[in-house]
């Protein structure tokens, strides 16, 4: 190998390993700069797989003019892929084994050659070298080259994934650490205020006048939705996969207890059915009915006894809130029940509100 081209070839390798640590997003656009100075190409393209793993390539970077193409999985550029055996060829228009699969935008130019791209246990792609017609075809040894250079930049790009990814799994542990303090520690402390709020407009009774205790149901209400507010950026900050299922049972437990911490009492608390796997906008609002629920409870009720059921079978999620209180008084605002009665109805599912001076009960019921 010529000296010199070896070593451009050594230097390129090097910044390219290290862009891998640094600037991972910009390694395909090194990656592809250096093979046009390497194999004095007019247009190189890097040529990842698709996610659909069926064997088309799709160009992720270009030297020279932008190039938009998906290659075939017959193409000589797929194959190189998948075989790890480098094709060339004189004019990759007129080459049978070429000339089919050339995308419209690349039939300008003649002298071809790919090689593959990535290492024996990681096939990502292939990486192409074009040269205008009035140019020569590329040599064996030019060939060679590319090849060596596309092992250790496809290296590169494996080694840059996984720094990518490190960087994701630290940011979602970040953004979960916040959500979880968030949760566990905002929102309940502005639940207790709330509540507080309320029990002290109730014990006062007589003694405010009426805008005072316009004055408590306004600063309760302002509470309330702040702590909307809260939940919904807890919900954003960990919705990195809708997919995920969320933790409702111990976020049920959880409720139940800092209800009980406020009623004085425990609420007796039954489930049925497996709750691991429920989605998790069910999940969501399952929670949001039941924190609803036992505020409701907690602020108005004066009950002695407050019975929780959660059942979850083949078809629905159903979430049961009874107590033996007061009811609910007239006058008192209800904006959290209309605002669970319009998620329940979104998810084609049920809202009820039973009450009287000798309780009130709560069911809640969506389709899974």
């Amino acid at each position: 190998m010529d000296p010199s081209l070896a070593r451009r070839v050594l230097v390129a390798s090097t910044e390219i390993t290290s862009a891998a640590l640094e600037d991972p997003e910009n390694v395909l656009r090194l990656v592809v700069d250096a093979a046009a100075e390497i194999a004095d190409a007019d247009l190189v393209l890097a040529m990842l797989a698709t996610e659909e793993d069926d064997g088309t390539l799709t160009v992720e970077a270009s030297s020279g003019e932008p190039v938009v193409a998906t290659l075939s999985p017959r193409s000589a550029a797929a194959k190189a892929a998948r075989t790890g055996v480098p094709v060339m060829a004189d004019d990759v228009t007129s080459d049978p084994r070429t000339a089919p699969y050339v995308p419209h935008a690349l039939r300008s130019y003649g002298p071809f050659a790919v090689a593959p791209f990535g290492t024996s246990d990681r096939k990502i792609g292939a990486l192409a070298v074009y040269r205008r017609r009035d140019k020569p075809p590329f040599t064996q040894e030019t060939v060679d080259v590319l090849s060596a250079f596309a092992a250790q930049a496809g290296l590169a790009v494996v080694l840059s994934e996984g720094f990518t990814a490190r960087q994701r799994v630290a940011v979602y542990e970040e953004r979960e650490r916040i959500a979880r303090d968030l949760h566990d520690v905002i929102i309940q402390r502005l639940y207790g205020a709330g509540v507080q709020l309320s029990l002290l407009e109730r014990r006062l009774g007589g003694k405010l006048d009426h805008s005072q205790r316009a004055r408590i149901n306004e600063a309760v209400d302002l509470v309330d939705e702040t702590i909307a507010e809260v939940r919904a950026t807890v919900r954003k900050l960990r919705n990195t996969d809708p997919a995920d299922s969320a933790d409702l049972l111990d976020s049920i437990k959880a409720e139940a207890r800092t209800a009980g911490e406020l009623l004085g009492f425990a609420p007796r608390l039954h489930v049925a059915g497996d709750l691991a796997n429920v989605p998790r906008k069910h999940a969501d609002d399952a929670r949001a009915a039941l924190r609803e629920a036992l505020s409701n409870v907690v602020r108005h009720s004066g009950a002695t006894n407050v019975q929780i059921d959660v059942r979850r079978d083949e078809k629905h999620l159903l979430l049961r809130v009874a107590d033996n209180g007061c009811g609910i008084p007239s006058g008192v605002t209800q904006r959290g029940l209309r605002h669970l009665a319009e998620r329940a109805k979104a998810a084609s599912g049920d809202f009820r509100v039973a009450s009287s001076p000798n309780g009130t009960t709560l069911t809640w019921s969506v389709p899974v």
